[in-house]
């Protein structure tokens, strides 16, 4: 969540801005005519991102457009909270949690990784999240584990290398953290993620097979020494400082041990790959290798190839097409009584 404060160049003192709860403030510009106004970007959990001007004498906030939602009734939006859980090595995580209010009975909760590994999640709107929470009833639990950014260099720089293998303890306590709230369910928990988030996907459905139901993986590493090999050339120096260089054989042996595709023969979850067929980041290979992988084990895997798509969906009607599907997944895994 963001916070805004205005300082006395002179004094040093800090005025803080009162904000929306959850804001997350964009540009800032400062009018050329009227130095004490400013104007934001904002968003939050339950509201698109609007433009914003403030008066720094009044100390006043006032909203200038109103971004339309399709039609749709924004009180039933559901909002963010904070949470944080302790982890491994002293690691605390810091989480944003979506709930639901109108279900009753325990939540069944998707679990959403995001990509990177360098990336933060934060409380911005999404429709996708909304579709989830406020019209199929699952909460949502958005973790930033070690190596996400916004917490500085050190937590940053946690899972980079052989370390990754000590930051995987960070799904279980994820997991962990679902188990002991009163009001989710941990016998319906799936798990959701693009890239790098599809990775920490796979991962979980590999090493923590048990604990979870269904699993969708955008675009993401199925082995981390294959994509190494394989993804252009331009960005491979640049990710082995983050993975650790396969060529390295005790690197590589750490590599193989997380490899999701390396322990297909764990993954009990219901599985769906997204994959687009032009990605020059994560190629196609890595989906193939593990939805043949997982079907060669006589299980089911869903499999939505994008022929004119890259890293991720981009077109409206390719998006559409996914979000729905996804959200069908999700339905008919986490919500059998639903489905007639």
């Amino acid at each position: 969540m963001s916070r805004l404060y205005f300082v006395d160049p002179h004094g040093g003192r800090a005025q803080p801005v009162p904000l929306p709860d959850t804001a997350v403030v964009g540009s800032l510009r400062f009018a050329r005519k009227s130095p004490s106004t400013l104007t934001i970007g904002l968003q939050t959990a339950t509201q698109p991102a609007d433009a914003w001007q403030l008066d720094a004498r009044a100390n006043r906030l006032v909203r200038w457009t109103k971004s339309e939602v399709g039609g749709l009734d924004p009180s039933k939006f559901v909002g963010a909270q904070l949470v944080r859980y302790p982890s491994t090595d002293g690691v605390v995580v810091p989480a944003f949690i979506f709930k639901p209010g109108n279900v009753t009975g325990k939540l069944p909760v998707v679990i959403v990784w995001h990509g990177g590994p360098e990336g933060q999640s934060r409380p911005t709107f999404s429709g996708f999240t909304q579709l989830l929470a406020s019209e199929l009833g699952v909460a949502l639990l958005f973790p930033n584990v070690r190596g996400s950014e916004g917490y500085g260099k050190t937590y940053l720089a946690m899972d980079n290398g052989a370390l990754r293998e000590k930051a995987l303890a960070d799904i279980g306590a994820t997991l962990d953290f679902i188990g002991k709230q009163p009001d989710l369910d941990s016998t319906r928990v799936g798990v959701y993620g693009g890239s790098y988030g599809g990775y920490m996907t796979l991962a979980t459905a590999a090493f923590f097979g048990k604990r979870i139901r269904a699993a969708v993986d955008v675009v993401g590493i199925s082995n981390l020494v294959t994509f190494l090999q394989n993804t252009q050339a331009y960005r491979r120096d640049l990710r082995r400082a983050e993975y650790g260089d396969e060529r390295d054989p005790a690197v590589r042996a750490v590599q193989e041990r997380i490899s999701p595709l390396l322990s297909v023969d764990k993954i009990e979850a219901e599985l769906f790959v997204i994959q687009g067929k032009n990605d020059p980041r994560v190629p196609q290979s890595e989906a193939e290798q593990i939805v043949q992988a997982v079907r060669k084990r006589g299980k089911d895997a869903w499999y939505l190839l994008g022929l004119n798509e890259g890293h991720g969906f981009q077109k409206k009607e390719n998006r559409d097409f996914q979000t729905a599907a996804i959200g069908l997944f999700f339905q008919q895994k986490l919500l059998p009584q639903q489905v007639q």
